[in-house]
C-alpha cells in the first residue's frame, strides 16, 4: 500500500556506494527483502572502480524498485544530495552499502512516524562483527522509556550527543525539502552526517524513537586511522558548516535564545567529535588537528557561545589544556589516542587532579 495519493513509493532507500563489492550483495538483498514492499531503492554509484555498478546492474534486472545513478566520483556529501535530488518516496531512508538491514526495519519506522505524525523516526541498531566470527553488541542509543511516543528533539542537548547514525531513520521527504536539509558536498567519506544530523534534530518539530535493533553497523573495517591530508578537516568542515547556518540561516526565523541555545549545543557535542576525531588520525596529523581545534576553542569561548562549565570536570580540563597550549598538551599526552581507561584516568588525574578523574571514573562507572 502507498500512503502517496500521487502513487509514488512510501519511501526511497538511498544506498551511496563506492568500491564495496565484498558487501554490497549482502546490503542489497537487505533491501530487497524489506518487509515494506513499496519503495525504491537508489543506488548512487561514486565513481566505483571495482565491480560494485555490475552488482548494482545486476540487482536492477531482478527487481525494477532498483535504479541507480552513475556518476563521476565527487564524495559523499554530493552523492547522498543527488540521491535525494531523484528521491520521490513520502519518506527517505538511508542504508550504507556495507550494512544491512533487518527485514522490517523501514515498516516498523514507517509505521512509527505515521501513527505519531513525527518529522523523523529512529531507532537503535546492532554494532556488527562479521569476523573473526560473527558477533552483534545492541548500541542502545533510546532506552525503552524514551520510545514510543511523540518528542521534540532540540528540547535538550542529549538528542545531539547521539552518535548520528542517519542509517537508523527515517525522515519525510518534504520535512527536508522544506528547510533545504541536505549534506555538505566536501570531498572524501568523513563526518558528513554532522551537520545534516544536527539540522534535523533542531528543526524537527516532533520525532519518534524505537526500541528496537533495526540495522546492523559494520566494524569489520572500523578504527582505521585517518591517513589523508584533504580528510584531516572534514570534521572541522562540518562544524563550520554547523556554525554559519546557526548564525544566518537559523537566525532568520528564530529568537536570539534559540539561536544562543544551538551555538552552545554545538560547541558540546563538538568537544566530543574532534576528540573522537582525534584519536583516529595518524599521528603525523595530530600537531595540526589540535591547533585548529585550540584556535575555535578559544573563538568560541572569547565569544561567549559556551563556558568550559557546560562541559563534564574531566572534559573541561582536557580543552581547557588544549586551548592553553595544545602542542605542550601534545607533548605530555602523546598516549592519548592509544590508553584505555586506566590511561585516560591517569591523564586527567594529572591535568585536573583528583576530583576530575573521580568524576571521571564515576561516570564510567553508571555507564
Amino acid at each position: 500500500m502507498s500512503t502517496n495519493a500521487s502513487g509514488s513509493p512510501v519511501l526511497s532507500l538511498l544506498i551511496p556506494i563506492y568500491n564495496v563489492q565484498r558487501y554490497l550483495r549482502e546490503c542489497l538483498d537487505s533491501a530487497l527483502a524489506q518487509t515494506l514492499k513499496d519503495i525504491e531503492i537508489i543506488c548512487i554509484n561514486d565513481g566505483s572502480t571495482d565491480n560494485s555498478p555490475a552488482i548494482i546492474r545486476e540487482y536492477m534486472e531482478r527487481d525494477e524498485r532498483v535504479k541507480m545513478i552513475d556518476k563521476a566520483n565527487s564524495g559523499y556529501g554530493d552523492s547522498m544530495n543527488h540521491g535525494l535530488e531523484m528521491a520521490r518516496g513520502k519518506y527517505v531512508g538511508i542504508l550504507e552499502s556495507d550494512d544491512f538491514m533487518a527485514p522490517d526495519a523501514l515498516e516498523k519506522l514507517v509505521a512509527a512516524a505515521e501513527r505519531f505524525n513525527t518529522d523523523f523516526a529512529k531507532a537503535n541498531f546492532d554494532l556488527y562483527w562479521s569476523k573473526p566470527e560473527e558477533r552483534r553488541e545492541l548500541m542502545e542509543l533510546f532506552k525503552a522509556k524514551n520510545c514510543g511516543k511523540p518528542v521534540h528533539p532540540s528540547d535538550t542537548v542529549d538528542a545531539f550527543s547521539l552518535k548520528p547514525s542517519i542509517w537508523s531513520a527515517v525522515y519525510r521527504r518534504d520535512f527536508l525539502n522544506r528547510n533545504t536539509i541536505r549534506f555538505l558536498p566536501t570531498p572524501g567519506a568523513a563526518f558528513q552526517d554532522a551537520s545534516f544530523t544536527y539540522k534535523v534534530f533542531a528543526l524537527a518539530d516532533t520525532a519518534v524513537y524505537l526500541h528496537d535493533s533495526v540495522l546492523s553497523y559494520r566494524q569489520d573495517n572500523e578504527g582505521s586511522s585517518v591517513n589523508s591530508p584533504n580528510k584531516v578537516h572534514c570534521v572541522n568542515d562540518e562544524y563550520a558548516e554547523i556554525h554559519r547556518w546557526i548564525v544566518e540561516d537559523y537566525a532568520e526565523s528564530h529568537s536570539s535564545q534559540d539561536v544562543a541555545k544551538l551555538l552552545r549545543f554545538a560547541n558540546i557535542i563538538k568537544y566530543d567529535s574532534y576528540m573522537w576525531s582525534y584519536i583516529r588520525l595518524n599521528p603525523k596529523f595530530y600537531a595540526e588537528f589540535l591547533d585548529r581545534m585550540a584556535q575555535e576553542f578559544h573563538g568560541a569561548l572569547e565569544a561567549h557561545e559556551f563556558e568550559l562549565t557546560d562541559l563534564k570536570p574531566w572534559k573541561r580540563a582536557n580543552l581547557k589544556a588544549i586551548v592553553d597550549d595544545p602542542q605542550k598538551w601534545l607533548a605530555e599526552s602523546s598516549d592519548f589516542a592509544s590508553a584505555g581507561a586506566m590511561g585516560r584516568a591517569k591523564h586527567y588525574a594529572r591535568i585536573g587532579g583528583p576530583g576530575v578523574v573521580a568524576a571521571f571514573v564515576l561516570d564510567a562507572i553508571k555507564k
